[in-house]
This record gives C-alpha cells, sequence and structure tokens, in this order.
C-alpha cells in the first residue's frame, strides 16, 4: 500500500468517525429532549393525583364525615 493511499484511507476513516459522532449526539440530545417530554407528562399527572388526595384527605378527616360514618354504622 502506497503513502498516498494510507493518507486518503486515514483521512476518510477520521472524517467517517466525525460524521458518526455528530449523529450519535443528535441521537442522544432527540432522546433528551423525548425522555423531558415524558417526564414533565408524569410530573402533571402526580400533581394531579396530589391535589386528589389532599382533597380526600380533606374529606375523611373532616368532624361532618365521620359523624355521617358513625350514623350509617347504627
Amino acid at each position: 500500500m502506497s503513502g498516498t493511499t494510507m493518507i486518503v484511507l486515514i483521512v476518510f476513516i477520521a472524517v467517517g468517525f466525525s460524521v458518526m459522532s455528530k449523529m450519535f449526539n443528535q441521537y442522544l440530545a432527540q432522546q433528551k429532549s423525548q425522555q423531558n417530554k415524558h417526564n414533565e407528562a408524569l410530573q402533571s399527572e402526580l400533581d394531579k393525583i396530589k391535589e386528589r388526595v389532599a382533597t380526600l384527605e380533606k374529606i375523611v378527616t373532616d368532624d361532618g364525615y365521620a359523624l355521617k360514618e358513625q350514623f350509617k354504622k347504627l
């Protein structure tokens, strides 16, 4: 193999790895973006559930609720 052929081969390999590296970084950025969207959706759902639990806690700990339950048992 001549020196010129080796130099051209090395340049092609270097350019190839550079392109692959950029493509992989774009892939990772896209994955991170999708993960962030998913996390936001989960956080929103969690916030809604927390609100519902807080409402249920208020209802259950209300004195009127406990009195109604006692009347139901009678």
